[in-house]
C-alpha cells in the first residue's frame, strides 16, 4: 500500500525546510511527496531546489490558491492514502507509520486521524489538540479536526471529489464532510503532527474570515440529499457549532463583542454548547472590559482544537 504526501506552499520559506525534513526524515517516508509552490518570491523555491533530489516532483507557479495546489499535487500522485502537510506545519516521526499500519489492517476504513501539538514560529510546542472518535453527525456539528494530522484513501477522495477551490479556511473540513459518509473513520490518540501557529498564518491574520466558510457549509449541507435526514434531526446542533467556529475565531482576532454575541447565538440554538464555549465566552467578556494581562489569560486557558 502506498502513501503520497503534498505540500501546498506559497511564500513562507522560513518554515518551508522543517516542513520537508519532517515529511523525508520521517521513520515510514511517503512513496510519493510532492511540493506545489504558488509562485513564491520570498526564496522557498530555493529551498525546494536543495530537496529536488528527495522529492517525486515539485512545481513553482501561480495557482488558485491552497485548494487549487493541493488537487495539483494529488492530481500527479498514485497512492492509496493521500494526506498534505501545510509548508509551516510538521509531521511526527512515526505518524506515517502508525496510520498506514490501520490502513492496512481495516480495509473498510476511509479516514484516519490523531491529535496535533500547536507550536509557535521558533518551534515551541505550547498546546495539544485533543480529539476524539467522532461521528457523521460530529462533523456536521463541526467539531473540527486539525488537517496536518488526517489521512484518506484515494479511492475516497476520487469519490468525494477534489478540493473546492472556493473555500479559503475550512476547505478541509468540507472535504471530511464528503469522505466520512462513505465508510469508517479512525481516531488513533496519538500525536501525529504539530500544526505551527504565527502572524502569517490563516488561522491569525485571517481569523475573523471563517465564521463565513462554517455559515457558507451549512447551506451546502442544505443542499446535499444525503445530509437531508441528519439536518431534520439535529439542525440547532448544526447551526450551534457553526456559531462556535465563528466564536472562536473572532474571539481569536480580538473581536469581542461580536464573539460574546455569536456564543450566545450558539446557546440559543443548543443550550448544550455553553459547555463548549465558557471559555470563550469569558475571554470575550475579559476583552470587552479591557483588562491588562487579557492575552496572558488567553493562552494559559484556552484548549484550541481549531486548525485552518
Amino acid at each position: 500500500m502506498k502513501l503520497s504526501v503534498v505540500t501546498p506552499s506559497f511564500g513562507q520559506a522560513q518554515f518551508l525546510e522543517s516542513a520537508i525534513n519532517s515529511v523525508i526524515k520521517a521513520e515510514r517516508a511517503p512513496d510519493e511527496y510532492f511540493v506545489i509552490d504558488g509562485g513564491s518570491e520570498d526564496g522557498s523555491v530555493d529551498v525546494i531546489r536543495r530537496f529536488a533530489g528527495q522529492l517525486s516532483g515539485w512545481v513553482s507557479e501561480s495557482d488558485h490558491g491552497q485548494a487549487d495546489a493541493i488537487n495539483k499535487g494529488f492530481a500527479r500522485s498514485t497512492g492509496d492514502v493521500l494526506s498534505w502537510l501545510n509548508s509551516d506545519d510538521q509531521i511526527k516521526p512515526e505518524a506515517y507509520r502508525l496510520v498506514m499500519n490501520a490502513f492496512e489492517n481495516d480495509p473498510d476504513l476511509v479516514m484516519v486521524y490523531g491529535d496535533v501539538e500547536s507550536i509557535d514560529a521558533q518551534g515551541a510546542v505550547f498546546n495539544r489538540q485533543t480529539f476524539r472518535q467522532y461521528t457523521l453527525n460530529d462533523l456536521a456539528c463541526f467539531n473540527i479536526i486539525s488537517q496536518p494530522a488526517v489521512f484518506f484513501r484515494r479511492s475516497a477522495w476520487l469519490q468525494a471529489g477534489p478540493l473546492e477551490v472556493s473555500y479559503q479556511f475550512l476547505l478541509d473540513h468540507h472535504l471530511w464532510l464528503r469522505l466520512a459518509p462513505q465508510g469508517k473513520i479512525l481516531y488513533l490518540p496519538r500525536v501525529l503532527a504539530q500544526a505551527r501557529y504565527h502572524a502569517d498564518a490563516k488561522n491569525v491574520a485571517r481569523a475573523a474570515e471563517f465564521g463565513e466558510e462554517a455559515f457558507k457549509i451549512v447551506e451546502w449541507l442544505r443542499t446535499q440529499p444525503s445530509y437531508r435526514e441528519l439536518i431534520q434531526q439535529n439542525e440547532n446542533g448544526i447551526l450551534a457549532g457553526a456559531q462556535t467556529i465563528n466564536a472562536f475565531y473572532l474571539v481569536e482576532a480580538g473581536r469581542f463583542k461580536p464573539g460574546l454575541a455569536a456564543v450566545m447565538q450558539a446557546a440559543r440554538y443548543d443550550v448544550k454548547s455553553i459547555q463548549r464555549n465558557y471559555k470563550r465566552a469569558l475571554l470575550a467578556v475579559l476583552g470587552i472590559l479591557g483588562l491588562d494581562g487579557l492575552k496572558t489569560v488567553y493562552t494559559r486557558v484556552r484548549k484550541n482544537t481549531f486548525h485552518g
